[in-house]
């Protein structure tokens, strides 16, 4: 059991997960508001040992090194590698403090989103039409980079409504070719597809002035990404070329793009984050309090 466990900002458990949260911890705090600085994280942690944060504040070597009691913190956010963490997991480990992040729990609501926003687009549902006529997802030539869990499911989703998968990744994935799903090398997809999306792990850009060159024009571009996954002047160009479509659920899916790009017509973005669901927080809440209990049980 924790001495004190403090969640240093909102994260994200749902009523039940709160309360379940007592029985791990002799004290628990909970802030509802995100911490300012570093200092502000160092003072509201304190001598606890145990620390929850999301995805907004960060816990670096300054805040370790001020907090000496610390032996445990539970991402309750997306932990895909140690280098994108907003935990600096290599002191952590160094001065034997346990990290564990979660993930895949919000998935189910990017595919929606992917689905929402492209139907509306193809046929013009209260959206600008694609093209001159409504186009159904049927043979629509469609490029995945990034076939993780996201990507995966998207892929899935969009083929089941009749969509030619292309994919891109790092390592080939025979279990999805198996399934009629075509590997090309990057510039072949960004050339032959016509819908293209990036689902692609945090801190990963792949999309430069090049590969938006070798897209060329007419084409609509998803960013399902945590942040971008392209270079912003690429983007930005791109899109002023007038003929293109750019659909991200937030603005942070945009990065330093956001500015320019939130009020332009083409781009799609009610920035609302599509993977923060009931069921998603449930399941996040789940996975939270399972790493808890794992840890403690060691």
């Amino acid at each position: 059991m924790f001495r004190k466990l403090v969640a240093i900002e909102p994260v994200s458990l749902v009523e039940w997960g709160e309360k379940e949260l007592h029985q791990y911890a002799e004290e628990v705090i909970q802030y509802d508001d995100i911490p300012s600085d570093d200092d502000e994280i160092i003072r509201r942690i304190g001598d606890a040992d145990g620390v929850l944060l999301s995805y907004t504040s960060k816990i670096n070597q300054y805040v370790f090194e001020h907090c000496p009691n610390i032996r445990y913190v539970g991402m309750c956010c997306s932990l895909y590698s140690e280098e994108s963490a907003n935990v600096d997991i290599a002191y952590a480990r160094a001065h034997g403090i346990t990290v564990y992040g979660i993930r895949d729990y919000g998935d189910r609501g990017v595919v929606e989103f992917v689905l929402c926003e492209l139907v509306r687009l193809l046929h013009g549902y209260d959206r600008p039409m694609w093209q001159e006529l409504p186009v159904e997802i049927t043979g629509l030539k469609t490029g995945i980079i990034g076939l993780g869990v996201s990507g995966a499911m998207t892929a899935e989703a969009l083929q089941y409504m009749g969509a030619d998968i292309s994919y891109y990744s790092r390592s080939r994935k025979p279990e999805y070719e198996s399934k009629g799903m075509r590997y090309r090398d990057l510039p072949d997809l960004l050339q032959t597809c016509d819908v293209i999306l990036t689902c692609l792990n945090k801190n990963v850009i792949l999309l430069h002035e090049e590969e938006f060159r070798l897209m060329g024009d007419g084409k609509i571009f998803f960013n399902t990404s945590i942040g971008p996954s392209f270079d912003a002047d690429a983007l930005i160009n791109w899109t002023n070329r007038g003929t293109n479509y750019v659909v991200c659920d937030t603005a942070g899916a945009l990065g330093e793009a956001a500015q320019t790009l939130l009020p332009h017509p083409n781009v799609i973005c009610p920035n609302v984050s599509a993977g923060r669901t009931k069921q998603a927080f449930e399941l996040l809440t789940r996975k939270v309090l399972d790493n808890i209990k794992t840890f403690l049980n060691q």
